[in-house]
């Protein structure tokens, strides 16, 4: 699972989660097409996981598969 399939699963649009998180849309979709990762404070992680109503855990699995989440 990706950024992608976690925004999907919520049935939000790039432009709809853009709005709620405050940021670009052009973020959100670098998000979705893996070219970047989210980076925030860890505020901004709190409210990404409530716009994405996901986990923690989700959130790092989401970033490992695009191959972000690797030292």
């Amino acid at each position: 699972m990706n950024m992608k399939d976690l925004r999907i699963r919520v049935g939000k649009k790039a432009e709809e989660i853009a709005v709620e998180l405050g940021v670009a849309v052009s973020t959100v979709r670098n998000w979705d097409q893996l070219k970047t990762a989210p980076r925030m404070t860890p505020m901004g992680f709190e409210k990404l996981m409530k716009v994405y109503k996901c986990s923690f855990d989700e959130l790092v699995q989401a970033q490992k598969e695009a191959g972000m989440g690797e030292d």
